[in-house]
């Protein structure tokens, strides 16, 4: 009996728990990770600054620092208080064109480079691309099992803007020529995107 009406007062007690008390121990470890990768891109970031050539891709670089800093204010706000932000998750939108350039040109073979000032901007956009499809990764990981409602809102409606930086990356990749994308023969393709058909009749209750 005592030991039920212990359960029963430890389950008052944490549901009474302070708003910024509001966290599970699974949830922390992975906002701390995630918050973690953050703090790596924006630091990697830095020292990209100094070996970019290319001003469009430096202006890319600052565009994605200054919102970064925002976001990681606005999670650590929310971690804190475990309440609504002060500044709501913001919304960004890249300045590429959606066009994508199809086909193969040939290229050198790839190789390591082996000093710091063999890095170029094909090197950079790379590293960079790499790090905001981590940073998706990790925020959605975090976001499936958040307890806290606004922890796991601000990480949930940063993941498209991840994306949105990633697919920015990509494009930057692929007009230069860094990020080429093969397609199939005419055939091949028309048999992949005729190889499902949608469900007929009404939908199962």
């Amino acid at each position: 009996m005592q030991n039920q009406n212990q359960q029963q007062q430890g389950m008052q007690n944490s549901n009474q728990m302070q708003p910024q008390m509001n966290f599970g121990g699974h949830e922390l470890f992975d906002v701390h990770e995630a918050m973690g990768s953050v703090v790596g891109t924006l630091e990697h970031y830095l020292l990209y600054e100094e070996h970019i050539q290319d001003q469009q891709l430096m202006s890319m670089l600052q565009r994605h620092r200054t919102f970064l800093t925002q976001l990681y204010n606005t999670a650590v706000n929310t971690l804190k208080t475990g309440q609504d932000p002060a500044v709501d998750t913001q919304t960004y939108k890249m300045e590429q064109s959606n066009d994508v350039i199809f086909g193969m040109q040939p290229s050198a073979p790839k190789k390591p480079s082996q000093s710091v000032s063999e890095l170029n901007d094909e090197c950079i956009s790379s590293f960079m691309l790499g790090q905001m499809k981590a940073l998706a990764s990790g925020f959605t990981m975090t976001a499936l099992e958040a307890t806290n409602p606004v922890l796991r809102r601000v990480f949930q409606d940063s993941i498209p803007n991840l994306i949105e930086m990633g697919y920015e990356v990509f494009l930057y990749q692929n007009k230069n020529q860094y990020y080429q994308v093969p397609q199939l023969m005419q055939q091949d393709m028309q048999n992949y995107t005729n190889s499902f058909a949608p469900i007929q009749g009404t939908m199962p209750h």
